[in-house]
C-alpha cells in the first residue's frame, strides 16, 4: 500500500514539474505558394456529420492567398472570411493539418488575382447548411472549387450528388431531416473535402 501511495505521489510530483507542452506548430511560409489549400479536423457537430457522409477525417479547407500583408486564409465559415494561418491551424483538433498544392502548375498572377476578386465577392456570405451549388451562400470547399474552376479552369476534386454519398447514419438522417424536411436534393452537386483531399492534381507540400 505505501509503496502504491508512493508511486502516486511520485506521478503527480512528475505531472507538476513537467506540465503538457502544447504541440508546436510546424508552419514554414517559405514553403507556401498562394493558391495553397490547406485542410484541417474539426469537431463540430457538422463536421461529425461530415466524416460519417463522407468518410474522412478532413472537415474544413481554407485556401492561403496574399491580399497585401503577407500570407492569410480565406475560409467559408459564418461569414466567409479571412483568418491568419496560425489561428486557421489553431482550431483544428491537435492544430493537425495538411497543406496541398496543383501540381505542375505556376500560377499566374492574372489567375491569382481573379482569385482574390472572386473571393472578396464572397467575403461576408453566410455558409452554406444545405450544401446548393449556387453563390447565394457558399460552404468551405465549394469556395476554392469555384475560385479555381472561374480563375484558372481547374477542377480540383471530383464533384459528386448529394445522394452519392453515405446519409444513413441516424445522426445524419437526423440533420438531414431538421434542414430539408422530406425534400432531401439528392441531385445537388457537392464537392467534399475527402474528394478535393485526394484529387490527383493536388501534391502535399506541408503538414503537421
Amino acid at each position: 500500500m505505501f509503496l502504491k501511495i508512493k508511486y502516486y505521489l511520485i506521478l503527480i510530483l512528475l505531472i507538476l514539474a513537467f506540465p503538457l507542452i502544447p504541440k508546436e506548430i510546424n508552419l514554414n511560409p517559405s514553403l507556401l505558394k498562394e493558391g495553397d489549400i490547406i485542410f484541417q479536423e474539426t469537431n463540430s457537430e457538422q463536421a461529425k456529420a461530415i466524416k460519417l457522409v463522407t468518410k474522412s477525417r478532413y472537415t474544413h479547407t481554407g485556401i492561403i492567398l496574399d491580399r497585401g500583408n503577407g500570407l492569410e486564409v480565406l475560409e467559408a465559415v459564418q461569414p466567409v472570411r479571412w483568418i491568419s494561418l496560425k489561428k486557421f491551424v489553431d482550431k483544428g483538433i491537435s492544430k493537425h493539418y495538411v497543406i496541398k498544392r496543383v501540381k505542375d502548375k505556376n500560377l499566374s498572377k492574372d489567375i491569382l488575382d481573379k482569385m482574390k476578386t472572386k473571393g472578396a465577392s464572397f467575403l461576408g456570405k453566410n455558409y452554406d447548411l444545405y450544401f446548393e451549388w449556387s453563390d447565394d451562400r457558399i460552404y468551405c470547399t465549394e469556395l476554392i472549387w469555384k475560385l479555381y474552376k472561374d480563375s484558372a479552369n481547374i477542377e480540383v476534386g471530383e464533384l459528386k450528388k448529394l445522394g452519392d454519398y453515405d446519409l444513413s447514419h441516424p445522426m445524419v438522417k437526423k440533420i438531414m431531416k431538421k434542414r430539408y424536411g422530406k425534400n432531401i436534393p439528392l441531385e445537388e452537386d457537392v464537392i467534399s473535402p475527402q474528394s478535393m483531399f485526394e484529387s490527383p492534381t493536388l501534391i502535399t507540400v506541408s503538414e503537421n
